[in-house]
């Protein structure tokens, strides 16, 4: 499916007409070709406007108010469970798969191969849900002589995209409406876009001429291993008197069996491996202990299953009652203004500052509460509801990433340790990984469409195939990362797969390029991918299969309705 920014559109609803003449007009009709990505009035209920407000009696103005106060009071509390549904589900994926991430690690022999570095940073990120928690992994590795600079870059990159798994997940709460979830998924998965596109240009970099060590090694070379700086940590005050009661993790457990495990390693010990392979991923606890599992006598896999179901359930619930409060708030008046005024560009002769002001916004906020997963999994329903456009979404997530690496380098700097300068040259290579991409993938107006086109792709997809989407989510964050750990154990296999793939990747686009601009110098039967399987080249023979199942059905509500203002009047007959 290529890249369909401006799609024509009829409005399907059924016409009913006395008068059979009538249907001739259709013949008249004429369609305006409607941005699918832009919502129109009709979506915001502008048609439907309430009284001014001094038309309203008293009566009227004080329902109004306690019904805004009682609104906004719904969207801070569904977003306060919200983020704490992100902290459970954060935990419950520790307690499945905790140990297992640390198992990875401890392959330190395959570690060197940036590439495998690179998806063991992507995996071990989905596994325990938290880009902070794999590269303090790293930096661990780092410290204690494990892992050499070189590749824990690579694995912090992976750490990069692994971390953006969460608002994808999160953008399926809206599949049940095709035009919110092409926005929502596109606004997710143009985080993705950038660090992969990213990826692709800076990793051969790094490992050919290691810029990225080279830069950071410099900058840390005043920094004293003595000096150090309070850490900051805003949002856990606010969340953890809540997901404290509930769980508590050990997460020096992944970080012994990464450091006492690797045989390769100056710190194997078998004795402690055993150790902390038996241990527990909970936190040791006595009588007087405070969280709920404590005293519960279950396992780490029967505890993260039962915080799995809960915290997706929670998820879903304060998911679900945000998007509806925001959707009955942002209506009408309110949803003109907010859409104008976060979409539009400041004055003139300063528009063009606009989105780097949204960088630095996106980057503060990030700061603000310390996790990139939770600021842009907050915005992601707003891009839904379309009070957010993706354009305006794109410059926000380059500021999350942005912070979320300013937040690790303020970590690293309220770190102890003989190895303090090696762990902030970590955090530091993070940091100058994103602002390079930026560099690349914004100041130029056609680099910046790059990111920004890809996710709309996907977004039309998804509102196409709606299954598309976990299909996505499996492959790209799971089965692509395990795949080329396994193939890591012959390395030329490895190569040779990564040669298929980037050879395919070259030929599609090649080829797409030159059916696009110059069709008639290709033999006849490559001006069209009809020359392929239709399962090669279409998702239709997949989605009359997984379109019959109950969670990818199509509703009444799916058919393919646009507001009718955007349909041209009928000529008269």
């Amino acid at each position: 499916m290529g890249v369909t920014d401006l799609k024509p559109v009829l409005l399907k609803n059924e016409i009913d007409n006395e008068d059979d003449e009538s249907s001739t007009s259709m013949e008249h009709l004429e369609v305006k070709e409607v941005d699918a990505w832009n919502v129109v009035d009709d979506e915001l209920d502008t048609d439907n406007f309430e009284k001014p407000w001094n038309e309203k009696s008293t009566k009227g103005k004080v329902i109004k108010v306690l019904t805004l106060v009682l609104k906004m009071l719904i969207v801070l509390a569904s977003l306060y469970f919200f983020i704490c549904s992100l902290s459970f589900l954060s935990s419950a994926f520790q307690l499945l798969g905790g140990k297992s991430a640390g198992e990875v690690f401890a392959r330190s022999k395959i570690l060197n191969n940036p590439i495998i570095g690179l998806m063991i940073g992507v995996l071990v990120t989905v596994l325990v849900q938290s880009s902070s928690t794999s590269t303090s992994i790293v930096v661990a590795m780092v410290s204690a002589g494990i892992v050499q600079l070189r590749p824990a870059i690579s694995m912090v990159m992976g750490a990069n995209i692994g971390t953006t798994v969460t608002n994808t997940i999160v953008s399926l709460g809206q599949s049940m409406d095709r035009k919110m979830f092409r926005r929502a998924f596109g606004g997710a998965t143009v985080h993705d876009c950038f660090n992969w596109l990213c990826v692709f240009i800076f990793l051969p970099l790094e490992a050919v001429l290691h810029p990225l060590e080279k830069i950071s090694s410099a900058l840390t070379q005043g920094i004293s291993d003595d000096d150090k700086v309070s850490k900051l940590d805003f949002l856990k005050v606010i969340t953890k008197p809540l997901t404290k009661t509930i769980i508590g993790i050990e997460k020096s457990t992944i970080k012994n069996i990464a450091k006492y495990c690797t045989q390769t390693g100056d710190h194997y010990n078998i004795s402690k491996c055993g150790g902390a392979r038996n241990a527990s991923m909970m936190k040791a606890c006595d009588d007087k202990c405070g969280y709920l599992f404590a005293q519960a006598g279950l396992g780490d896999t029967t505890t993260g299953v039962i915080l799995l179901i809960a915290s997706l359930i929670l998820l879903c619930v304060c998911l679900t009652t945000l998007v509806k409060t925001l959707q009955s708030l942002l209506l009408g008046r309110m949803a003109q203004t907010l859409k104008k005024h976060i979409n539009s560009d400041l004055p003139s002769p300063f528009g063009w500052l606009t989105g780097y002001l949204f960088i630095l916004v996106g980057t503060g906020m990030t700061i603000l509460v310390q996790s990139s997963s939770v600021f842009t999994s907050a915005l992601t329903p707003l891009v839904g509801l379309g009070v957010i456009s993706l354009d305006r979404m794109y410059p926000l997530t380059l500021g999350s990433n942005i912070g979320t690496t300013c937040t690790a380098v303020l970590a690293a700097l309220a770190a102890t340790g003989d190895k303090r300068s090696v762990t902030i040259q970590v955090a530091i290579s993070h940091l100058l990984f994103n602002i390079f991409g930026i560099l690349v993938f914004y100041p130029v107006p056609f680099m910046r469409t790059i990111p920004i086109n890809f996710a709309k792709m996907l977004g039309n997809t998804t509102a196409d195939y709606r299954w598309f989407a976990i299909l996505y989510l499996i492959v790209v964050f799971l089965l692509m990362p395990m795949l080329f750990i396994a193939l890591s154990f012959s390395l030329p296999l490895l190569y040779v797969v990564i040669t298929l793939i980037i050879a395919a990747i070259l030929f599609i686009t090649i080829l797409n390029i030159l059916q696009d601009k110059i069709p008639e110098k290709l033999p006849e039967f490559l001006r069209t991918w009809d020359f392929l399987p239709k399962p090669m080249r279409s998702l239709e023979p997949y989605d009359s299969v997984l379109s019959k199942l109950i969670c990818c059905r199509k509703s009444v509500d799916d058919a393919d309705v646009i507001p009718l203002s955007v349909v041209a009047k009928t000529n008269p007959v």
